[in-house]
């Protein structure tokens, strides 16, 4: 995809199809479902066996990378694949509704689809390893030891490079039956928020100091 295009174009595989009023294509919205947050669910196939695992990753541009030892099935799975795809979901509220039926949730998720292929240059692993640092907490990299050799060699990095991605939103209140709005039932919404708590040091910690800039912002709640 061309960086300088402002929305993916849809195709019959990245198309939404249920809630298609919920749904968008515009780059910026998806990247921004992306860049707040650092799980993604990755599907593949193993012994004829669909598998869905949580994997931290990290994007940069429009470029998402994954990581895992270099004997990682998935990974291996994977890369032989012409096409591949992630997502991730933010769990934003309990939609409670008069009716079971219509009990909902509110989110904000994003599908991305792309070519995935091995990274193989060290410099392009040590920028992924970064990367995956800073979508944890922006600054990290700036902290801690650098990725040795060894480390590199051990580790396989997956480039997934982004070819289309949707994004879909629900936000709001219960939508009810016209007649179940007379109803003595309590409906509504109950938000929910990720939270960063107090910082726990490790007792292992060779001297004694201060907290680190990355975390401070961290349990500030001002990613």
């Amino acid at each position: 995809t061309n960086l300088t295009m402002p929305k993916f174009e849809p195709t019959k595989l990245s198309k939404v199809k249920r809630g298609r009023n919920r749904a968008g294509y515009d780059k910026s919205t998806v990247f921004k479902i992306l860049d707040s947050h650092f799980i993604c669910h990755v599907p593949y196939v193993f012994e004829d066996t669909p598998i869905s695992i949580p994997m931290a990753y990290a994007r940069s541009g429009e470029t998402i990378y994954l990581h895992g030892a270099t004997g990682n099935r998935m990974l291996k799975s994977i890369a032989s694949l012409k096409k591949m795809s992630i997502t991730v979901t933010h769990l934003d509220g309990l939609v409670l509704a008069r009716s079971a039926f219509h009990h909902s949730i509110n989110y904000r998720s994003a599908v991305v689809f792309g070519t995935p292929r091995i990274v193989t240059e060290d410099s392009e692993k040590k920028h992924a390893f970064e990367m995956l640092l800073e979508q944890m907490a922006k600054g990290r990299s700036e902290e801690v030891r650098k990725t040795n050799e060894n480390e590199l060699k051990i580790t396989k990095v997956l480039a997934l490079n982004i070819t289309e991605a949707s994004a879909k939103i629900r936000d709001g209140g219960p939508i009810d039956d016209e007649d179940d709005y007379k109803l003595e039932i309590w409906a509504g919404v109950v938000p929910i928020k990720h939270l960063y708590e107090k910082e726990i040091t490790d007792t292992n910690l060779a001297f004694d100091l201060a907290i680190p800039p990355s975390v401070i912002k961290l349990t500030k709640n001002d990613q």
